[in-house]
């Protein structure tokens, strides 16, 4: 494996399956596919519950029973228990299209019109699953439903028109409608008796009656399309809600059979379900556009609002960008939307407003994607400036004019910024100013311009005198940057040419040609470097400072799409249409890593810390998130060399593979099942291989769980219960128990069930010693400290307490055994700490022995003689490591001041 290793994918809400509803309680879930896994929301407040594993091939179908997931993929019905996939149903020998859950029962449909009848009542025994009945309709199934009430009994729609009313259970047809002569497309029950909903590709919605085979109404939608999804309303209101191909949602009265409201603009792709919350006036909707909402319907008109939605980008992103010290990324899609997305929250993620489209596409009657701005090409932002003023200018595709943001009210600016009005050419770059208040724009024709984000007033133009027209460039600009000091700018064109410009005074300063048509620059403060591409495909590093050329990366073969610096400038990343990310080492002029997914990307970010590298896909709706192995792994990192490349899969949603989708494995050993005295068990706990003995290597382990060591009476204080503690529950009479610190029932032998076990007085002498001790003992005879270093770290802090303080000194005139014990400790410590392992623990409880034991390290000889070699052995390792930090800072400040 390389640098880089998947992370997670996020932005994706739902994708064109029709969710599934169940109750848990009082609380309504929904559960929607998101591509090859699945996601459950909560719909009081659309918050992300959990993530389901990720599957081989893509959900085409979902339902849900009681705890129970059920996602069609490919041939087969995956059943999840919550998370965690326990079975997979094989019946089918072609991709499964529908599922429908009625009582216990699950039918799959595939596209060649077997369906297989599964009973969720199997699930408990283990076992593998088979369809307890089969039917054979034949090819043109397009819908399953189960009308209420009716027992057994299940209703199919095919292409033709046809309805077919079939018992499962005697597996014969009951009853065959006529239809419409058009597909049916989707078909619902409502809460009346016999009264059912279907939708055709005609756009005809009706009403019928499937015990006397009558029609009851019929509506035509008001969009061209079919009807893609149907609800009735459940709060005694007679209203029904139609979905379209169009994604418009249309309300319709029942009972005076006329249309009430229309939501024009509910979705930008085809409605792929619709859902009423039962007793509420709350509709569900979903679509392809990555959305899921909900729509209240409050007003007296009887009109929808929105209530709450969650939703990602509806096109993939072309532009993202780290923000907020890497806690979000801005990013802008070709759905003409500017979306911030939160890295740690999902439900702080949001699109940014564009001002009264909605009501501005009413007055205008079109539609909201055709009032927004248009897809966004390139963007800056200045973090330093949020709270003052717009501090995020965008770049619009074909747009003559930049476009600023206030990023803390999450709206669009005030100001529209136009260059070179008496010759209008479209902005396709722009550079905020290191101190934030300066903007530089970059246009088609060659310009550049100079604009106050404040005021958003035109504050000077960048022109060669030799150029006829007064002009930055001959050709387009595609790239700008500014210096931290704000001396220089700097520009790069189609025209071959690196400008070099006085900021203050507009005036040329140098140039230098690359000699071929520049396509992109970034610009990294810190180290002075520009890095440019071309159309050859290479990649070139400029000291702007000296104005020359320092390095040269060529590897990609295909067209340079994006490329960033680290934060200490040392990398360098780039991604290029050939689906490759490859990482250079800026001061070393070589290659460290590359990686192949199978999709190309369109821009990438790289976070301030270094831990996260963020990508966009072409098709990928979504932004894809890798974790730096070099921030979070122990050096075995394996490298690229010369011009290889490694292929990967890009991230999933769950952020796992298929294989680590669940704990599948049942005697996994907890922390807290581990038995004391053998240590049978191995254990679960992370470790880090150690490269050479004399490298220091920390323990892994979670930082509270060796700070508490060392704040253990704060710990205890601020945790002391109020209740008085209750007696704990006793063993059977017939399996006596012995009193243990550890906290773990001790059973007592059958030649002492007669003995008193209800003090540590009546105790043997043998029983008297702690498993702590007892492993102490006999430990450095065979693993020389490493065992019972290991069973130190699966005792939790108060344990481990309570063992150390086991061997205090209670006997003043026999301290002989208790002096013997607390030795062994000390030298256990000078052990563990010359093998260099688990640093940071060793010191935590090295601590706590001196905190307990010091007096009596103080009082007695042996044990002195044993804390000074203890002493010794300790300042040594800190000399030794504040010597190689000493070196390494030397190493690093002289690699700085001489690569360039």
């Amino acid at each position: 494996m390389g640098i880089f290793e998947a992370f997670r994918a996020i932005g994706y809400i739902s994708d064109g399956v029709p969710f599934a509803v169940q109750r848990s309680g009082v609380e309504t879930l929904v559960t929607v596919s998101v591509g090859k896994a699945w996601q459950r929301f909560n719909c009081s407040k659309l918050l992300l519950v959990f993530v389901g594993p990720q599957l081989e091939k893509s959900i085409r179908a979902l339902a849900c029973y009681e705890g129970f997931t059920f996602a069609a993929s490919g041939n087969n019905v995956v059943v999840f228990d919550r998370a965690h996939q326990i079975a997979v149903w094989k019946a089918h020998s072609s991709k499964i299209k529908y599922l429908l859950e009625f009582g216990h029962f699950i039918l799959s449909s595939d596209t060649e019109g077997h369906v297989c009848v599964w009973d969720t009542g199997i699930l408990s025994t283990k076992e593998d699953g088979k369809p307890i009945a089969e039917l054979h309709l034949g090819r043109g199934v397009t819908c399953l439903m189960h009308p209420q009430t009716y027992l057994d009994k299940v209703l199919f729609g095919f292409e033709d028109g046809r309805l077919q009313l079939w018992n499962i259970k005697s597996r014969k047809m009951v009853h065959e409608f006529k239809g419409w002569n058009s597909p049916v497309l989707t078909c619902v029950s409502s809460p009346a008796l016999d009264v059912v909903g279907i939708g055709c590709g005609d756009g005809k919605i009706h009403v019928h009656n499937i015990r006397y085979d009558e029609t009851i109404a019929t509506f035509t939608h008001t969009t061209r399309g079919g009807v893609t999804a149907l609800s009735f309303r459940t709060d005694g209101h007679a209203f029904l809600a139609a979905g379209g191909s169009s994604g418009a949602i249309s309300i319709w009265d029942l009972e005076k059979k006329k249309l009430q409201t229309v939501i024009n603009d509910a979705h930008d792709s085809e409605v792929a379900s619709l859902h009423f919350l039962a007793n509420e006036p709350v509709l569900m909707s979903n679509s392809k556009d990555n959305s899921l909402k909900m729509w209240i319907f409050d007003s007296l008109d009887g009109d929808a609002r929105l209530l709450r939605y969650r939703s990602g980008h509806s096109a993939p992103p072309t532009c993202i960008r780290y923000y907020g010290e890497g806690r979000c990324i801005l990013s802008g899609g070709q759905d003409r939307a500017f979306r911030l997305f939160s890295t740690i929250q999902d439900q702080q993620s949001r699109e940014l407003s564009q001002g009264n489209v909605t009501k501005r596409a009413k007055r205008l009657k079109l539609k909201e994607e055709e009032i927004k701005l248009a897809p966004i090409v390139a963007f800056d932002a200045a973090e330093i400036r949020e709270r003052d003023w717009c501090n995020v200018v965008t770049c619009h595709l074909d747009d003559c004019s930049a476009y600023t943001w206030r990023l803390q009210n999450f709206v669009i600016g005030e100001h529209v910024l136009k260059p070179c009005p008496e010759k209008p050419s479209p902005v396709k770059v722009c550079s905020i100013s290191a101190c934030g208040n300066f903007v530089t724009l970059g246009t088609a024709s060659g310009h550049i311009e100079r604009f106050n984000l404040q005021s958003g007033l035109h504050r000077g133009s960048y022109r060669d005198g030799t150029l006829a027209d007064q002009s930055a460039h001959t050709g387009a600009v595609h790239g700008l940057a500014s210096d931290a000091t704000n001396a220089c700018l700097f520009s790069a064109g189609y025209d071959k040419l690196i400008k070099v410009w006085n900021f203050k005074s507009l005036q040329l300063k140098a140039s230098i040609s690359p000699g071929s048509p520049i396509i992109k620059m970034t610009y990294h403060r810190g180290n002075g470097l520009a890095a440019v591409s071309s159309d050859d495909h290479v990649i070139r590093l400029y000291d702007m400072v000296a104005v020359r050329l320092v390095r040269v990366f060529s590897g990609h073969t295909d067209r340079i799409t994006d490329f960033t610096f680290s934060e200490d400038g040392k990398w360098l990343l780039s991604s290029a249409m050939d689906a490759t990310v490859r990482v250079w080492d800026v001061v070393a002029a070589k290659q460290l890593d590359a990686m192949r997914v199978n999709a190309a990307i369109t821009a990438l970010s790289l976070s301030p810390g270094m831990d996260m590298l963020a990508t966009c896909h072409v098709n990928h709706k979504g932004i894809y998130l890798w974790g730096n192995r070099y921030m979070y792994s122990a050096g075995d990192i394996e490298l690229g060399s010369g011009n290889a490349v490694k292929d990967v899969a890009l991230p999933s949603s769950t952020g796992s593979r298929p294989e680590e989708g669940g704990d599948s494995n049942p005697e996994k050993v907890s922390r807290d099942n581990i038995e004391l005295p053998g240590l049978e068990e191995k254990s679960e706990l992370p470790s880090t291989a150690q490269i050479t003995p004399e490298l220091v290597t920390l323990s892994l382990l979670p930082k509270n769980q060796w700070q508490g060591l060392v704040h253990l009476d704060t710990v205890k204080a601020r945790n002391k219960p109020i209740a008085a503690p209750k007696k704990p529950e006793r063993a059977p009479f017939f399996l006596p128990t012995l009193p243990s610190l550890s906290g773990v029932p001790a059973f007592a032998s059958p030649d002492q069930d007669s003995q008193k076990t209800n003090s540590f007085t009546t105790l043997p002498e043998a029983e008297n010693v702690s498993s702590f001790g007892s492993l102490e003992a006999a430990n450095f005879c065979f693993s020389q400290g490493l065992e019972l270093l290991e069973h130190m770290k699966n005792l939790t802090s108060s344990s481990l307490d309570a063992e150390i303080r086991f061997l205090q000194i209670v006997d003043e005139d026999a301290p002989e055994e208790q002096i013997r014990d607390i030795g062994s400790l000390i030298d256990f410590l000078i052990k563990a700490t010359s093998l260099n392992r688990d640093f940071d623990f060793v010191q935590a409880v090295m601590l706590l022995v001196l905190r307990i034991h010091g007096e009596s390290i103080l009082t007695y000889s042996q044990l002195r003689d044993k804390a000074e070699t203890l002493r010794e052995v300790q300042s040594s390792t800190w000399k030794r490591l504040d010597e190689l930090l000493q070196k390494n800072r030397c190493i690093v400040s002289f690699l700085s001041n001489s690569a360039y």
